[in-house]
C-alpha cells in the first residue's frame, strides 16, 4: 500500500511513463539517477533506454524488493534519504528523471542546483501549480522560480491529470524539465549575497519593494528608492515583478 506520508503515488500508464522519460532524451550513454523509484514502473522505462540506473528510495521495503524485478539489468538502488545523498559519488553529466514526492520538491529543486555535481538534465513530474512557479516569467516570480532559473532553463512538459494516479492526489501533475545552463546567472561569489537580497525582497509578497526591502535588509525607505531608482527600478514595483537580471544589478549596486 502506498504510504501517504511518504507522499507516494503510483504511476502506471505506460505511455505517460514513456513521454516522461522522452522529455530526458536519453540515450545508451547515459546515467540516470531516479528519485523515489516506488513500484519500479518508471524504473522499468529507464532501464530499457539508459546505460544504468541509480535509484534512491526512503522506503526500506520498497528499496530491498526493487533490484529484484529486474534481474540482469544495470540497477542500484539505495535505500536512502535523498536530501543526504551523495551527489558527488555519481558520474559527471549524469540526468535525473523522477516522480519526486510533493513535499519535497522545493528541497530537491535546491540540491540539485546548489550540488557541486550538478545533474545536466533533470525531468522532474511534480504538483501542477509547482511546475508552473518553477517556470514563472517576470510578473510571477517567487523564490523558487528565481532559485531554479539561475541555475537552469526551465520547461514545462506533460500535463497527467490526478485519475491516473493510485491512489490520485488532489490535484494534477506536470512534467518540468531542467536544463543545466553552463555557467549560472549569478557567479558563485555573489551568490549568497543575491539570495539573501532576494528572500528579503519576498518576505512580505504583498509589498511593495521599498517597503519588503527595507524591512529585510534593516534599512532605510528612503536608502531603499535611492538604491531601486540607481537599478532604474521604481520603489512602487514588487519583487515578482522583477527579472534576475535586475535582482543581479541591484547586488552590484548593494
Amino acid at each position: 500500500m502506498p504510504n501517504k506520508s511518504l507522499g507516494q503515488h503510483w504511476l502506471k500508464d505506460r505511455l505517460l511513463l514513456e513521454a516522461i522519460a522522452d522529455c530526458g532524451d536519453i540515450s545508451d550513454t547515459d546515467m540516470i539517477l531516479e528519485i523515489g523509484p516506488g513500484l519500479g514502473t518508471l524504473t522499468s522505462v529507464l532501464l530499457d533506454r539508459a546505460k544504468a540506473v541509480e535509484a534512491v528510495e526512503f522506503d526500506p521495503e520498497l528499496a530491498r524488493k526493487l533490484p529484484g524485478q529486474f534481474p540482469g539489468k544495470n540497477l542500484q538502488v539505495h535505500n536512502a534519504d535523498i536530501l543526504s545523498f551523495d551527489l558527488t559519488s555519481l558520474p559527471a553529466n549524469y540526468k535525473v528523471v523522477a516522480n519526486v514526492p510533493y513535499y519535497i520538491t522545493s528541497k530537491i529543486v535546491q540540491l540539485l542546483s546548489e550540488t557541486s555535481n550538478p545533474p545536466k538534465l533533470s525531468v522532474l513530474l511534480v504538483q501542477k501549480e509547482v511546475a508552473e512557479r518553477l517556470a514563472a516569467k517576470p510578473g510571477d516570480m517567487s523564490m523558487l522560480s528565481i532559485s531554479a532559473q539561475v541555475f537552469h532553463e526551465v520547461e514545462l512538459g506533460p500535463l497527467v491529470p490526478a485519475e491516473y494516479f493510485t491512489p490520485p492526489p488532489k490535484v494534477d501533475s506536470q512534467v518540468v524539465i531542467l536544463h543545466r545552463r553552463d555557467e549560472p546567472l549569478v557567479a558563485k561569489d555573489q551568490q549568497k549575497a543575491f539570495f539573501r537580497l532576494v528572500k528579503a525582497g519576498f518576505a512580505e509578497r504583498r509589498k511593495k519593494l521599498r517597503s519588503s526591502l527595507a524591512a529585510g535588509l534593516h534599512r532605510d525607505k528612503l536608502n531603499i528608492d535611492d538604491l531601486l531608482l540607481s537599478a532604474g527600478l521604481s520603489p512602487e514595483f514588487r519583487a515578482q515583478e522583477l527579472t534576475i537580471e535586475q535582482w543581479r544589478k541591484l547586488i552590484e549596486i548593494l
